[in-house]
């Protein structure tokens, strides 16, 4: 019988987490305090993040310790499963051995909890009582509400409106944990008052929802601030996923040639790709993909530049490829990869070429979806969807070349609150959105006067 499953024994999960600002070779450039331009030291941060989330934000230590009590709560989900994707490749007919680890099997349906219950841990300790945060698709505002029922916390979450009302299920689970959830852009804050001045009908973004809830946690010393990507801290916590990856592919006596996942802001990608990112950086010859919306295509189209990581301009600003802090993406179904920017450690690699992005259709993402759970079983959420597509467009490539190559492709969370995205796409109510490239010009006007990084790409 072939072996389905690679399952790693909870006593062989991670104790530490990776962080590759050990060894990157080009150094991150500085982030940038809001008001003044200069760089950025921990005493900025502190009214948004407590300072021992600060301390790993800046750290360039390799391996980070993980608390007792942080993987007592790991072991509810982790470790997860990786699978042997044989139903697809048959359907393909291809010679790629396909691999995609499981980060839907989280109560919260998806790999965000990895970094949820650290955040919700380090707060807990700083004496925080409340946090604040945003959420596109939900998954990461579910995850967040979830880890802080376990410390005691209170929730407060944005939800993109757009999100907020074709995905009540997500908001139903938010709730359900205990937090409370608004749809952004709200009449909570100014942040929100402002933007609905503008255009009363705004959809919402994830850019307008972080103001909302920064603003919401400054000014209270209970209260702190949680991202859900981006942020040099988060990607440090979703690399349990990859290292455990690494462990089951040992087991199974196979490496990657390629490694592929959605980016949006890029947490559920650099927690599986990091640890073999780091491999390249030593010599190993790997294909590493992060797969985006053809509606926003921030790594492929934006250009690496100083920018705010909201809308109304309240955080630092960070070197990192971005459409512009105004820009407002389509509203399609993958809400969680609906953001402007992309992380500062994925825009280096990329510029680095350590890393590459694509970006793909919405139409040919879900009929992706479709093959998968036909083949495999699992329904993907949308954003997943990306990393699927872009997996069978590789394995296709492979039967083109008659190559044989082991393709890993990181399965970030089911589908299964996401139906109604599914019911659109079977019923042909479903279309392509891609950007125009006068949309990017006039959404790029915003950054024209802001600071230039140092290896600035306009």
């Amino acid at each position: 019988m072939q072996r389905k499953k690679i399952v790693l024994p909870e006593s062989e999960i991670p104790r530490q987490w990776y962080n590759i600002m050990a060894d990157m070779p080009t150094p991150l450039e500085p982030p940038l305090h809001p008001g003044t331009g200069e760089p950025a030291g921990p005493d900025d941060l502190s009214p948004i993040f407590p300072m021992n989330l600060i301390e790993q934000e800046v750290s360039t230590k390799r391996w980070i310790d993980i608390p007792e009590e942080i993987l007592e709560k790991y072991l509810i989900w982790r470790p997860t499963p990786l699978y042997r994707a044989y139903n697809l490749e048959k359907h393909l007919k291809t010679p790629a051995r396909i691999y995609y680890k499981n980060e839907g099997v989280s109560p919260a349906g998806s790999h965000k909890p990895n970094t949820a219950i650290a955040q919700a841990y380090y707060n807990k300790e700083a004496g925080t009582r409340r946090i604040t945060t945003e959420t596109g698709a939900g998954q990461w505002g579910s995850a967040l509400s979830m880890c802080c029922s376990f410390f005691g916390l209170e929730c407060k979450v944005f939800m993109v409106k757009i999100s907020y009302n074709q995905k009540p299920y997500r908001r139903l689970m938010m709730e359900t944990w205990g937090a409370t959830c608004t749809a952004s852009p709200s009449t909570e804050t100014q942040a929100g008052r402002s933007i609905l001045e503008k255009n009363p009908d705004s959809p919402g973004s994830l850019g307008m929802a972080i103001s909302e809830a920064v603003e919401a946690a400054v000014g209270d010393e209970y209260t702190k601030y949680s991202l859900g990507s981006v942020l040099n801290h988060v990607m440090l916590h979703q690399t349990i996923n990859g290292l455990e990856t690494q462990k089951q592919l040992e087991m199974a006596g196979d490496y990657p040639d390629v490694v592929i996942g959605c980016a949006g802001g890029g947490s559920n990608f650099a927690g599986n790709c990091l640890p073999f990112v780091r491999d390249k950086i030593h010599g190993k010859e790997i294909d590493i993909i992060g797969v985006e919306p053809s509606s926003c295509p921030t790594m492929s189209r934006g250009p690496f530049a100083y920018d705010f990581g909201d809308t109304v301009q309240m955080t630092p600003l960070m070197p990192m490829h971005t459409l512009g802090h105004d820009f407002v993406p389509a509203p399609i179904h993958a809400g969680g990869l609906r953001y402007h920017g992309m992380a500062p450690i994925l825009s280096q690699l990329l510029l680095d070429k350590l890393i590459r992005a694509e970006n793909i259709n919405q139409l040919e993402t879900f009929q992706a979806g479709i093959t998968f759970a036909r083949t495999e079983g699992f329904i993907s959420a949308p954003e997943c969807n990306h990393a699927v597509a872009m997996t069978i467009r590789e394995a296709l490539k492979a039967r083109e070349e008659g190559k044989e190559k082991t393709i890993l492709c990181n399965w970030s969370g089911h589908g299964l609150v996401d139906m109604a995205a599914y019911e659109a796409y079977l019923s042909g109510q479903l279309s392509d959105q891609p950007l125009p490239e006068e949309e990017i010009t006039r959404a790029l006007e915003a950054i024209a006067p802001l600071p230039k990084p140092r290896q600035y790409i306009g």
